[in-house]
């Protein structure tokens, strides 16, 4: 069991196809058993990123509640659609209240897919994520305090990566409205958020997107930004925020974003190992793939199925 307050940690997304034969068995993402039954096994958390670039379907919604029955403990939490963070043509100019132009069928989708997951009991947090050019002035406050009255009913969090934000005066800001301040790791180019531990609300959330300086802005690819592995002593230093920030919220989600070739699952995994201070569950190919994982990880076991099994000791 977790000696800390409630702390989920897990991986942003699941469905990537070089996690094919890595993280899952070669050919699993088109046979009969489905990413999110390996996934709840060795985690109590996913963040859906596939919101980000298009609504959340109800129907999809509630197969993927039930494809991770398997762990009663998990929980979702999902990126808002970037019609309502992001400048449609973001590559080519900053985002801002000015440019950022979501519309009522935006609205309307979008509170259609979270209202289907937020219905089961599964939504734990709606991540609204801006990128490093939504800078701190005032227009860009008043846009973020109407999108917050917006979406009021889900437990909201926000990620901004511009240092501006970063002062006494949003912290206070957030935390009269109650909306979480998302921790992030990224690299330090320019004016981007340094690591924080801010708690804002009983939702506290960390995001590590990797360290990837070379590739953050110039990558050819956009999964080359997030091929990063963070080594143990990196991860000792967010292991002790995240032991301080889960001291003050009461449910703290930990999401890996370094998805590349399924780092964000080798990493999620050694932070859950360091804070809880159990062996934890991986799924056979990963063990593979990273070996070193084994001296803390132990194979989930499938049934005669072929569908996995939960262990009662994960």
């Amino acid at each position: 069991m977790n000696a800390l307050p409630e702390t989920r940690i897990g991986t942003a997304g699941w469905s990537y196809k070089d996690w094919d034969g890595v993280f899952y068995p070669p050919g699993m993402q088109r046979g009969k058993r489905h990413a999110l039954e390996f996934l709840a096994q060795c985690f109590d958390v996913v963040e859906i990123n596939t919101s980000f670039y298009g609504h959340i379907k109800p129907e999809l919604a509630k197969l993927w509640v039930r494809k991770v029955a398997v762990n009663p403990k998990f929980m979702f939490t999902a990126k808002l659609h970037r019609s309502f963070t992001h400048s449609p043509i973001a590559v080519m100019e900053p985002t801002s209240a000015a440019t950022i132009k979501p519309n009522d069928e935006d609205e309307r989708l979008a509170r259609e897919g979270l209202d289907a997951l937020a219905s089961t009991g599964k939504l734990g947090a709606l991540l609204i994520q801006f990128p490093v050019s939504f800078k701190n002035t005032s227009l860009n406050r008043e846009y973020l305090e109407q999108l917050l009255r917006q979406f009021i009913e889900f437990p909201r969090v926000v990620e901004v990566r511009h240092e501006s934000w970063n002062n006494p005066e949003t912290i206070s800001y957030f935390t009269e409205r109650n909306v979480a301040f998302c921790n992030i790791d990224q690299p330090l180019i320019g004016r981007s958020l340094e690591a924080t531990e801010h708690v804002t609300s009983p939702v506290g959330y960390v995001r590590l997107h990797g360290r990837n300086y070379d590739q953050w802005f110039e990558a050819e690819k956009g999964a080359d930004r997030y091929n990063y592995l963070y080594s143990e002593a990196e991860l000792t230093g967010w292991k002790e925020k995240i032991e301080r920030i889960a001291q003050k919220a009461e449910v703290t989600y930990v999401v890996a974003n370094n998805h590349f070739e399924g780092k964000a699952g080798v990493n999620a995994l050694q932070l859950k190992h360091m804070l809880s201070g159990q062996r934890v569950k991986a799924t056979e190919t990963l063990l593979q793939h990273y070996p070193a994982l084994k001296s803390i990880a132990d194979p989930i076991a499938d049934d005669d199925d072929g569908l996995p099994l939960l262990s009662m000791s994960s």
